[in-house]
C-alpha cells in the first residue's frame, strides 16, 4: 500500500504485517519516535484519509480524544489500504544528520548482573554529532532493530557507551553477553529521538531527572554534559531500581557529586532488602513526595512504559507544563514482545 505524506510530495509502500515507522524508517524518512511499543506518544500522525488496524489494540499512548480526533500511532499502525497521513518530517535535535555506521564493540564492561556496558568505537573519519538524551539504533539481520540510549556524552564521542540489560533468548544481548563479543563488528544508526536536553526557558528552572532501572543511560548523557561543563543549575535525580545491586551507576554518579555542588541524588528500590535504609517504593512517587509543585520544573523521565504513563499523567496533576516535560519509555522490541505473549499464551 502507498503511504503519502500530507504537505508534502513525499510517499513510501507499507506492507499490512509492519508497522508504518518501519515501512517510513526503510524508505529513508526521519520521523519522530522513540518507544516502538505505542507508549510514548512520539510518533503520532493525524490519519487524513485511509485506514489502518493495530494488531495488538489500541496504543496507551494515545488519549480517547486523541483518537477520536483522527490521530494514530505509527510504531503500531499497519496499514490496510493506501494511506495519507499529516505529521512533522524532522532532523532530529533540530538539525542532527541520521547516519549509519559500521561499530566496532571496543569494550565490554558488566555493571551489574544483567546490565553490560557497552562501548562501541565508531570510524575515526566520520563525524558523529547528537544531542545528549538521544539514541542509536543496533541494526541485526532480517530487518530487526534493537535501540539504545547514548549513555556518554556528546563531547566525549570517540566511544559510544550503550547500557544494555539482557533479555532471555534475545538476538542481540544474547550475543552481547556471550564470550566472543568484543572486537565485534556491528551496524547502528543515529541519532535518534526527540528525548534530549533543551536549555531552560528561565535560567533559574530546577532539573528534574527520574530513571527506571537502565532508562538511566541517556540522564547519564544529559548529567555528564552538563557537569562536564560546568553548567550551574539546580539539578535532581532520582533512580529507581528494585535491589541494591540493581544500582549500577552509583559510583559514577557520586563522582559526579563531587564535582557538581548543585546535583541532588535519590535513590530508590522497589524490593530492597531488610538493610536498605534509603528510599523505598516507586520512583516517581518519590519525586512527587519532594518537589510539591512542578510548575517550574524542566522534567525528562526515562524507563518501563508503567513509569512513563504514571508521570504522564500525575506530574501534569501537580502542574508539570506539557511544553516542559520530556519522557521516553523503555520496552522491549516488537518482536521480543510477540514472543513473550506466545509463551505466556503457551503456558496458561
Amino acid at each position: 500500500m502507498r503511504v503519502c505524506l500530507s504537505k508534502s510530495e513525499r510517499s513510501f509502500s507499507a506492507a499490512a504485517d509492519r508497522s508504518v515507522l518501519d515501512a517510513a524508517l526503510d524508505a529513508g524518512l526521519a520521523l519522530a519516535h522513540s518507544c516502538r511499543s505505542g507508549n510514548c506518544g512520539s510518533c503520532r500522525a493525524r490519519l487524513v484519509r485511509g485506514a489502518i488496524a493495530y494488531p495488538q489494540g489500541p496504543p496507551l499512548g494515545l488519549s480517547a480524544a486523541e483518537i477520536a480526533a483522527g490521530y494514530i500511532l505509527l510504531c503500531q499502525a499497519r496499514a490496510q489500504s493506501e494511506l495519507e497521513i499529516e505529521i512533522q518530517e524532522t532532523r532530529f535535535a533540530d538539525e542532527a544528520v541520521i547516519k549509519r555506521l559500521p561499530c566496532r564493540i571496543e569494550r565490554l564492561e558488566l555493571v551489574a548482573h544483567d546490565v553490560m556496558a557497552v562501548h562501541l568505537r565508531r570510524p575515526a573519519a566520520e563525524d558523529f554529532q547528537f544531542e545528549p538524551g538521544q539514541y542509536v539504533d543496533v541494526l541485526l539481520a532480517g530487518g530487526r532493530r534493537r535501540s539504545f540510549s547514548i549513555a556518554s556524552p556528546p563531547h566525549d564521542s570517540r566511544f559510544l557507551e550503550l547500557h544494555v540489560r539482557r533479555v532471555d533468548g534475545g538476538a542481540f544481548t544474547e550475543r552481547v553477553f556471550g564470550a566472543e563479543a568484543c572486537g565485534a563488528l556491528l551496524e547502528i544508526e543515529g541519532p535518534l529521538g526527540r528525548f534530549y536536553y533543551r536549555p531552560p526557558e528561565h535560567s533559574a528552572a530546577p532539573l528534574l531527572l527520574v530513571g527506571g532501572g537502565t532508562g538511566y543511560a541517556p540522564l547519564n548523557s544529559i548529567l555528564r554534559h552538563l557537569v562536564d561543563r560546568g553548567v550551574e543549575r539546580e539539578m535532581s535525580l532520582y533512580w529507581g531500581v528494585r535491589a541494591e545491586r540493581d544500582l549500577y551507576a552509583d559510583a559514577a554518579i557520586g563522582h559526579m557529586l563531587r564535582r557538581a555542588r548543585r546535583l541532588r541524588y535519590v535513590p530508590v528500590l522497589s524490593e530492597p532488602s531488610a538493610a536498605w535504609t534509603g528510599r523505598r517504593g516507586l520512583v516517581h512517587e518519590a519525586a512527587l513526595q519532594d518537589c510539591g509543585r512542578l510548575e517550574d520544573f524542566d522534567i525528562y523521565a526515562s524507563g518501563p512504559p508503567a513509569m512513563i504513563a504514571a508521570v504522564r499523567s500525575e506530574f501534569g496533576l501537580r502542574g508539570a507544563r506539557a511544553s516542559r516535560l520530556f519522557f521516553d519509555s523503555f520496552d522491549y522490541a516488537a518482536d521480543v514482545l510477540d514472543r513473550q505473549r506466545s509463551s505466556s499464551a503457551s503456558k496458561s
